[in-house]
């Protein structure tokens, strides 16, 4: 397969998925190695961009997803805009934030840090698949463990956990304790 023919297939494969494709999948649908594969996508990014099209490549969550430039975000909100009830609220927001710096965490752990029962929020946050209970912590009564989840990373575009933003100083001995 030719190289452009390569890229076209890169292209609508993206575009078809709902998640990241990886670079051995990409690399097995072209049956090219991993490497080529690699190349191939970031050609690709190359041509979008190049030619100023309104949709990009962007590597996310152990792969690889077609999305439309965050600049044009404001012109589509008003027309895809969600459900006021489907945006994360302010607790759920802080119980996201925990999560990610603290995993595996406790719901104890983060009611004593918000200062609040989270029951609810965690139920929801388990619902919209943006955590999961990732084991369950020695000791008594063996509570429940929570860590983010690849829907956490893709829904604030973050490749990794590493990704993260740095804890500010005050945010850090509080996380920390």
């Amino acid at each position: 397969m030719e190289k452009e023919q390569q890229k076209k297939t890169i292209e609508a494969l993206l575009f078809l998925s709902e998640e990241p494709v990886n670079t051995d999948k990409i690399a097995t649908v072209l049956s090219v190695s991993p490497e080529e594969a690699d190349l191939l996508v970031f050609e690709l990014q190359k041509d979008l961009s190049a030619a100023l099209r309104g949709l990009q490549v962007f590597e996310i969550a152990g792969g690889y997803q077609m999305g439309t430039l965050p600049e044009l975000a404001p012109n589509l909100e008003k027309v895809f805009s969600e459900d006021i009830s489907s945006n994360l609220t302010e607790a759920a927001l802080e119980a996201l934030a925990i999560i990610a710096y603290k995993q595996p965490v406790t719901r104890i752990e983060i009611e004593s840090i918000r200062g609040v029962r989270s029951e609810h929020v965690l139920e929801n946050l388990i619902k919209r698949k943006l955590i999961r209970v990732s084991g369950r912590k020695e000791g008594p009564g063996r509570p429940l463990l929570y860590s983010s989840t690849a829907d956490f990373l893709k829904y604030f575009g973050l490749m990794n956990l590493e990704d993260l933003p740095p804890l500010e100083d005050e945010l850090r001995e509080e996380f920390t304790e």
